[in-house]
This record gives structure tokens, sequence and C-alpha cells, in this order.
């Protein structure tokens, strides 16, 4: 893969230095002139985003590269697995003080989980993106990213897991969620909220992540090149069982993304019973906040309850636990743990 390397002089001694690694998606998009639809990703390299910031210098020495540059709806486990072991090199990096990510916010919240998994560093590691491209007015990418950098150059982010920045919020990666296709403050922390702010480049923290991460999992990429397949099967009223086998068939692993608590009809817990004992299925919900916790249609379809998860990060983390072990007892732990 080529690369492009960005460098900035380092000015002072004592100050940070911030490693941008540029994956593409929005905040690198150029289209018509003040216009915020339209417009085509990977317009603009690494280099040319920091350059329109301004003060960004003051904050850290900055260098970087171009390591991806495509719309987050195409990346793919194969690149998140390249992102991870690039990300704990340049964490043994004794020069470096964090890490940021420019992403496509479609699967940023995806990306952000898998790196809160498999990375290994205390350091901050920061995703951000925009929902506007660089040729709007008003574009959202040069702030979204200043805080960024700030964040990633900050003492008080260390040892919080991966942290997603956008629109002045700073999210935890097992709880950010993307719930808005349109406005600029486009994520959440689900129930919980933010887990702090950013004021221009001081992060004001009003909690921790409660989730083991990072340095404290028993997930690794190292050594890895491919994940167990996990597919998502969404339910909804008069669903179709047969789309059940379909997925099971291709996968290792299935996610259910069941109506409220995580429920289904009785064709569908029909075919779960049978599909249960030969792959682990995972109960969440299609529903954007909540819990799906221990039922007893747990203990009858043998399935396993995903907790605070949404589908797509339950899909995550069964991928990887499946590398570990494909008990159900242990994978029922892991879910509580994650």
């Amino acid at each position: 893969m080529k690369t492009r390397k960005l460098t900035a002089k380092r000015e002072e001694v004592q100050m940070k230095k911030v490693y941008i690694l540029a994956t593409g998606g929005t905040i690198s998009a150029a289209g018509e002139e003040g216009k915020t639809s339209g417009y085509h990703d990977g317009k603009f390299d690494v280099h040319e985003l920091l350059e329109s910031i301004k003060g960004v210098g003051e904050i850290a020495a900055l260098e970087g590269e171009q390591i991806l540059n495509i719309s987050s709806d195409d990346i793919t486990c194969g690149d998140w697995i390249a992102l991870a072991k690039r990300i704990n090199r340049l964490a043994e990096d004794p020069s470096i003080d964090g890490v940021v990510i420019t992403h496509g916010t479609n699967t940023m919240e995806e990306t952000a989980y898998f790196l809160n998994l498999t990375v290994k560093t205390r350091k901050p590691v920061v995703l951000t993106g925009s929902m506007r491209p660089a040729t709007a007015n008003s574009a959202d990418g040069p702030q979204n990213l200043y805080e960024a950098v700030s964040l990633a150059a900050s003492k008080e982010a260390e040892g919080k897991g991966v942290l997603v920045v956008f629109a002045d919020g700073i999210f935890s990666a097992d709880r950010v969620q993307k719930v808005n296709c349109f406005r600029p403050a486009a994520f959440d922390g689900k129930d919980f909220g933010c887990i702090g702010y950013m004021q221009d480049s001081v992060p004001r923290f009003l909690q921790l992540p409660a989730k083991k991460h990072t340095v404290d999992t028993e997930f690794t990429v190292e050594g890895v090149d491919v994940l167990p397949k996990v597919e998502i099967a969404y339910f909804y009223a008069d669903a179709d069982p047969d789309i059940l086998e379909f997925l099971s068939s291709r996968a290792q692993g299935l996610i259910l993304a069941g109506a409220g608590s995580g429920l289904m009809s009785k064709s569908w817990k029909q075919e779960i019973r049978k599909l249960s004992e030969r792959i682990p299925i995972v109960r969440t919900t299609r529903v954007g906040n909540g819990m799906v916790s221990w039922d007893h249609c747990d203990e009858e379809l043998k399935t396993i309850p995903g907790q605070t998860l949404i589908p797509v990060k339950a899909r995550i983390l069964l991928s990887l636990a499946l590398l570990r072990t494909s008990g159900r007892d242990e994978l029922q732990n892991i879910f509580q743990l994650y």
C-alpha cells in the first residue's frame, strides 16, 4: 500500500506529537462550492486537510499518512486489522503521544469499537470526520479535526480507550452511535450520552468508559489476517424465517436485531432453536437505546443476550470472540465484560 507522508517541524521540545491516519470519507470530500450534497470523497489528502485548520500546529507537532482513501461504506474487516496493526506499531514509538484517524461517518462507530477491542496502548486514539464536505459553507471537518488533534495530544485522554470526537462531544467507542444522517451533530452515546466535551482545544471529561478496552482486553490482531464471519438478521413483522438459514449457512455466528428487547416471532424462534445447536446466536435489539439482558428465551433458544451493544457492534465482538472460543458460556461472559 502506498502512503503519503506528512511531516511538520517540531518547534518546541515540550510539544506533543500526534500522528494522523487518514482513511477518506466526507471530511476529505469536495463538491460544488458552498453545497452540502453531491460531493465526492477522497479529493483532499491528509496534508491538505491539516493546512486548512488554523492553529492546529500550535497544539501538537504533526505527522501522518494516507493509509486509505475510501468511503467508510467500503471499509472491510481486513482494513480494520491493518489499521489496528498500524496503530499498535505507532504506539510503540516513544516520540508519538497520540493518534488521530479521519474516517467516514457511516461506519465510524464500527471501526472505533473494533479498535477499542484490539489496539494495545494507553495513548489516546481518536476518530473524527465530518458530515459536510470541505467545500461546503460552514464545513464541520476543520473544527472536528482540530478538536481531535487537541484531544489526542492531551494527558486527560490517556487510558480512556478509543474515543470519537464530533461536534464538540467526546464519545467512548463502546457507546457511540450515528443517530442522524443529515445534521452536523450526527453522533450520540445512546442512553449514556457523551463522556465529555471539547471546548476549543480543552477536553472536559464528565465520566469514564465503563467497559474493558485496549490493553485490558483479551483480543489481539497479531497473527490475524481474517476474522470469523458473522452476519446480522433484522427482524420485522412477518419476517421470513428462511433468511436465518440462509445467513447461518454462510457464517460462523449470527446476530439477531430483534424487536423491542430483542424478541421475535414464533416462526423465527423455531428456526433459531435449530440453528443455535450449530452456531452461536446473539440477541440484540433494533431499537436505538436500552439493554437486552438474560431472558427465559435465552435458555429455551440457547441464545446469548447482547447487553447494551447495538447489532453492528455485537457482530464485531462475536467475531473477535470466535477467535478464542465457540463455547456458549464463555461467549456469554465476554458479552457481559465488553
